[in-house]
Protein backbone atom coordinates (compact mmCIF):
# COMPACT_ATOMS: atom_id res chain seq x y z
CA UNK A 1 0.00 0.00 0.00
CA UNK A 2 1.44 3.52 -0.82
CA UNK A 3 0.38 6.26 1.14
CA UNK A 4 0.98 9.97 0.36
CA UNK A 5 1.60 12.42 3.51
CA UNK A 6 2.40 15.88 4.46
CA UNK A 7 4.18 16.73 7.14
CA UNK A 8 3.33 19.74 9.62
CA UNK A 9 4.16 20.94 12.41
CA UNK A 10 2.90 23.45 15.35
CA UNK A 11 5.81 24.79 17.82
CA UNK A 12 7.49 21.76 17.37
CA UNK A 13 4.30 19.50 17.99
CA UNK A 14 4.50 17.33 14.74
CA UNK A 15 2.01 15.32 12.81
CA UNK A 16 1.61 13.13 9.86
CA UNK A 17 -1.47 14.95 8.06
CA UNK A 18 -3.61 12.52 5.29
CA UNK A 19 -6.07 13.33 3.04
CA UNK A 20 -8.81 11.04 3.44
CA UNK A 21 -11.80 12.49 1.35
CA UNK A 22 -11.80 9.49 -0.01
CA UNK A 23 -12.04 7.25 2.94
CA UNK A 24 -9.06 5.17 2.01
CA UNK A 25 -7.07 5.24 4.85
CA UNK A 26 -7.67 2.03 6.99
CA UNK A 27 -8.24 3.97 10.44
CA UNK A 28 -8.17 0.43 12.56
CA UNK A 29 -5.31 -0.23 11.64
CA UNK A 30 -3.72 0.75 14.91
CA UNK A 31 -0.10 -0.48 13.70
CA UNK A 32 0.05 1.31 10.58
CA UNK A 33 -0.31 4.42 12.26
CA UNK A 34 1.93 3.49 15.08
CA UNK A 35 4.77 2.85 12.84
CA UNK A 36 3.98 5.46 10.27
CA UNK A 37 4.71 8.30 13.68
CA UNK A 38 7.75 6.18 14.58
CA UNK A 39 10.53 8.07 14.24
CA UNK A 40 13.19 5.38 14.23
CA UNK A 41 10.93 3.29 11.20
CA UNK A 42 8.67 5.71 9.76
CA UNK A 43 7.91 8.77 9.15
CA UNK A 44 7.81 10.16 12.70
CA UNK A 45 5.38 12.51 14.60
CA UNK A 46 3.87 13.26 17.79
CA UNK A 47 0.11 12.18 16.01
CA UNK A 48 -1.28 11.35 13.01
CA UNK A 49 -4.30 13.10 11.44
CA UNK A 50 -6.82 12.29 9.20
CA UNK A 51 -8.81 15.53 6.84
CA UNK A 52 -12.00 13.70 6.07
CA UNK A 53 -15.36 15.23 4.26
CA UNK A 54 -17.93 16.36 6.30
CA UNK A 55 -21.46 17.32 5.58
CA UNK A 56 -22.34 20.15 8.05
CA UNK A 57 -18.28 21.57 8.04
CA UNK A 58 -15.52 22.29 5.88
CA UNK A 59 -14.06 19.13 7.06
CA UNK A 60 -13.65 16.41 10.18
CA UNK A 61 -10.56 16.10 12.16
CA UNK A 62 -9.90 12.34 12.80
CA UNK A 63 -7.07 12.65 15.36
CA UNK A 64 -4.59 9.67 16.27
CA UNK A 65 -2.04 9.36 19.28
CA UNK A 66 1.76 7.93 18.07
CA UNK A 67 0.94 5.19 20.19
CA UNK A 68 -1.78 4.04 16.83
CA UNK A 69 -4.92 4.81 19.11
CA UNK A 70 -7.51 7.53 18.18
CA UNK A 71 -7.67 10.29 20.87
CA UNK A 72 -8.96 13.38 22.14
CA UNK A 73 -8.67 17.01 20.70
CA UNK A 74 -5.33 18.26 19.78
CA UNK A 75 -5.02 21.94 19.75
CA UNK A 76 -1.80 22.77 17.91
CA UNK A 77 -2.79 19.61 15.16
CA UNK A 78 -6.35 21.09 14.84
CA UNK A 79 -4.58 24.21 13.65
CA UNK A 80 -1.95 22.24 11.68
CA UNK A 81 -4.99 20.46 9.79
CA UNK A 82 -6.40 24.25 9.15
CA UNK A 83 -3.16 24.98 7.36
CA UNK A 84 -3.22 21.60 5.41
CA UNK A 85 -6.75 22.64 4.52
CA UNK A 86 -5.89 25.43 3.22
CA UNK A 87 -3.04 23.45 0.87
CA UNK A 88 -4.97 21.34 -0.32
CA UNK A 89 -7.38 24.44 -1.81
CA UNK A 90 -10.50 22.92 0.95
CA UNK A 91 -11.05 26.45 2.54
CA UNK A 92 -9.00 29.77 1.74
CA UNK A 93 -8.33 31.38 5.47
CA UNK A 94 -11.82 30.79 7.41
CA UNK A 95 -12.76 26.90 8.39
CA UNK A 96 -15.05 25.48 10.23
CA UNK A 97 -14.63 22.10 11.13
CA UNK A 98 -15.82 18.98 13.35
CA UNK A 99 -13.37 17.37 15.76
CA UNK A 100 -13.96 14.40 18.22
CA UNK A 101 -14.88 17.53 21.47
CA UNK A 102 -17.41 19.05 19.03
CA UNK A 103 -17.60 22.18 16.48
CA UNK A 104 -14.40 24.39 16.15
CA UNK A 105 -13.66 27.92 14.20
CA UNK A 106 -10.57 29.07 12.93
CA UNK A 107 -9.00 31.85 11.15
CA UNK A 108 -5.59 32.23 9.53
CA UNK A 109 -4.08 35.02 9.78
CA UNK A 110 -1.75 37.39 7.71
CA UNK A 111 1.08 36.83 9.04
CA UNK A 112 0.22 33.03 8.83
CA UNK A 113 -0.20 31.88 12.29
CA UNK A 114 -3.40 29.89 12.80
CA UNK A 115 -6.60 31.32 15.34
CA UNK A 116 -8.07 27.91 16.81
CA UNK A 117 -11.30 28.46 18.99
CA UNK A 118 -11.58 25.81 21.95
CA UNK A 119 -14.38 24.29 23.39
CA UNK A 120 -15.26 26.77 26.31
CA UNK A 121 -14.02 25.47 29.76
CA UNK A 122 -17.47 25.41 32.42
CA UNK A 123 -15.52 23.58 35.06
CA UNK A 124 -12.10 24.33 36.72
CA UNK A 125 -11.07 21.92 39.65
CA UNK A 126 -8.68 23.47 41.74
CA UNK A 127 -6.66 21.93 45.01
CA UNK A 128 -3.66 23.23 47.06
CA UNK A 129 -0.90 21.12 44.71
CA UNK A 130 -2.63 21.16 41.13
CA UNK A 131 -5.44 22.63 39.13
CA UNK A 132 -7.58 20.07 36.48
CA UNK A 133 -9.17 21.22 33.70
CA UNK A 134 -10.62 19.54 30.23
CA UNK A 135 -9.98 21.67 27.33
CA UNK A 136 -11.48 19.25 24.68
CA UNK A 137 -8.31 16.74 26.61
CA UNK A 138 -7.29 16.35 30.20
CA UNK A 139 -4.80 18.39 31.81
CA UNK A 140 -3.37 18.66 34.87
CA UNK A 141 -1.43 21.95 35.65
CA UNK A 142 1.33 22.13 38.64
CA UNK A 143 3.65 24.71 39.01
CA UNK A 144 7.07 24.61 39.51
CA UNK A 145 10.01 26.44 40.28
CA UNK A 146 13.00 25.66 38.26
CA UNK A 147 10.92 24.26 35.46
CA UNK A 148 14.41 24.38 32.68
CA UNK A 149 15.87 21.27 34.76
CA UNK A 150 12.63 19.99 35.80
CA UNK A 151 12.42 15.76 34.80
CA UNK A 152 9.22 15.93 32.57
CA UNK A 153 8.95 12.76 31.30
CA UNK A 154 9.72 10.72 34.79
CA UNK A 155 7.17 13.05 37.23
CA UNK A 156 4.71 13.35 34.10
CA UNK A 157 4.14 9.86 33.95
CA UNK A 158 4.12 9.52 38.07
CA UNK A 159 1.23 11.79 37.70
CA UNK A 160 -0.38 10.60 34.22
CA UNK A 161 -0.65 6.83 35.81
CA UNK A 162 -1.30 7.58 39.29
CA UNK A 163 -5.04 6.75 41.21
CA UNK A 164 -5.94 10.74 40.41
CA UNK A 165 -6.62 9.88 36.86
CA UNK A 166 -7.09 5.95 36.48
CA UNK A 167 -6.87 3.82 33.33
CA UNK A 168 -7.87 7.06 31.15
CA UNK A 169 -4.79 9.10 32.82
CA UNK A 170 -4.45 12.65 32.36
CA UNK A 171 -1.96 14.98 30.45
CA UNK A 172 0.32 16.40 32.84
CA UNK A 173 1.98 20.41 32.59
CA UNK A 174 4.62 21.85 34.65
CA UNK A 175 4.71 25.32 34.74
CA UNK A 176 6.75 28.53 36.06
CA UNK A 177 5.00 32.23 35.89
CA UNK A 178 7.25 34.69 33.73
CA UNK A 179 5.28 37.91 34.18
CA UNK A 180 1.42 39.12 34.93
CA UNK A 181 0.56 37.86 31.34
CA UNK A 182 3.63 35.40 30.40
CA UNK A 183 4.20 31.71 31.70
CA UNK A 184 6.25 28.57 30.83
CA UNK A 185 5.41 25.31 30.60
CA UNK A 186 6.59 21.77 29.53
CA UNK A 187 3.64 19.40 29.03
CA UNK A 188 3.94 15.06 29.15
CA UNK A 189 1.32 13.95 26.56
CA UNK A 190 -0.36 10.52 27.28
CA UNK A 191 0.00 8.77 24.11
CA UNK A 192 3.40 10.17 23.43
CA UNK A 193 4.19 8.61 26.92
CA UNK A 194 7.34 11.07 27.08
CA UNK A 195 7.24 15.00 26.73
CA UNK A 196 6.26 16.90 23.51
CA UNK A 197 7.78 20.38 22.53
CA UNK A 198 4.49 21.94 22.72
CA UNK A 199 1.00 20.96 23.66
CA UNK A 200 -1.94 23.45 22.77
CA UNK A 201 -4.58 21.91 24.85
CA UNK A 202 -1.66 21.96 27.54
CA UNK A 203 -1.25 25.93 26.79
CA UNK A 204 -5.05 26.38 26.37
CA UNK A 205 -5.52 24.91 29.99
CA UNK A 206 -2.75 26.32 31.90
CA UNK A 207 -3.89 30.05 30.85
CA UNK A 208 -7.11 29.08 31.68
CA UNK A 209 -5.62 27.74 35.26
CA UNK A 210 -3.23 30.54 35.55
CA UNK A 211 -6.36 32.74 36.00
CA UNK A 212 -8.64 30.46 37.74
CA UNK A 213 -6.31 30.28 40.31
CA UNK A 214 -5.30 34.42 40.37
CA UNK A 215 -1.89 34.22 39.24
CA UNK A 216 -2.99 36.57 36.31
CA UNK A 217 -5.99 38.72 35.71
CA UNK A 218 -4.86 38.94 32.16
CA UNK A 219 -7.17 37.11 29.64
CA UNK A 220 -4.83 37.11 26.88
CA UNK A 221 -1.80 34.80 28.27
CA UNK A 222 2.12 34.17 26.26
CA UNK A 223 3.20 30.60 26.72
CA UNK A 224 6.74 29.61 25.89
CA UNK A 225 6.93 26.07 25.51
CA UNK A 226 9.87 24.16 23.99
CA UNK A 227 9.08 24.60 20.08
CA UNK A 228 8.19 28.15 20.57
CA UNK A 229 5.69 30.52 21.37
CA UNK A 230 1.59 30.37 21.59
CA UNK A 231 -1.10 32.81 22.51
CA UNK A 232 -4.25 31.82 24.52
CA UNK A 233 -7.50 34.49 25.02
CA UNK A 234 -10.55 33.86 26.21
CA UNK A 235 -13.64 35.36 28.27
CA UNK A 236 -14.36 34.99 32.10
CA UNK A 237 -17.14 34.94 33.66
CA UNK A 238 -16.26 35.42 37.38
CA UNK A 239 -19.57 34.60 38.72
CA UNK A 240 -20.14 31.02 37.07
CA UNK A 241 -16.76 30.35 36.74
CA UNK A 242 -16.99 29.65 32.90
CA UNK A 243 -14.65 30.55 29.83
CA UNK A 244 -15.73 30.91 27.22
CA UNK A 245 -14.30 32.25 23.50
CA UNK A 246 -11.42 30.77 23.82
CA UNK A 247 -8.51 30.77 21.00
CA UNK A 248 -5.37 29.10 20.91
CA UNK A 249 -2.98 31.10 18.36
CA UNK A 250 0.37 30.30 17.25
CA UNK A 251 1.92 28.87 14.03
CA UNK A 252 1.49 25.71 11.64
CA UNK A 253 3.99 25.22 9.21
CA UNK A 254 4.17 22.98 6.41
CA UNK A 255 7.61 20.67 6.94
CA UNK A 256 7.80 17.82 3.56
CA UNK A 257 5.36 16.10 1.66
CA UNK A 258 6.42 12.34 0.22
CA UNK A 259 5.01 8.96 -0.12
CA UNK A 260 5.64 5.54 2.02
CA UNK A 261 4.78 2.21 0.88
CA UNK A 262 3.66 -0.48 3.83
CA UNK A 263 3.64 -3.92 3.03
Amino acid sequence: MQITFYKYQGTGNDFVMIDNRLDLFPKNNTKLIESLCDRRFGIGADGLILLENDKSTDFRMVYYNSDGNESSMCGNGGRCLVAFAKQLGVIENNATFIATDGLHHATIKEDGNVSLQMKDVDEVKITPGYVFLNTGSPHHITMVEDLTNFDVKNHGAKIRYSDLYGAAGSNVNFVKQISETHFALRTYERGVEDETLSCGTGATATAIAMHAVGKTEATTIDLDVQGGKLKVSFQANKNDGIYTKVFLEGPATFVFEGTIIQN
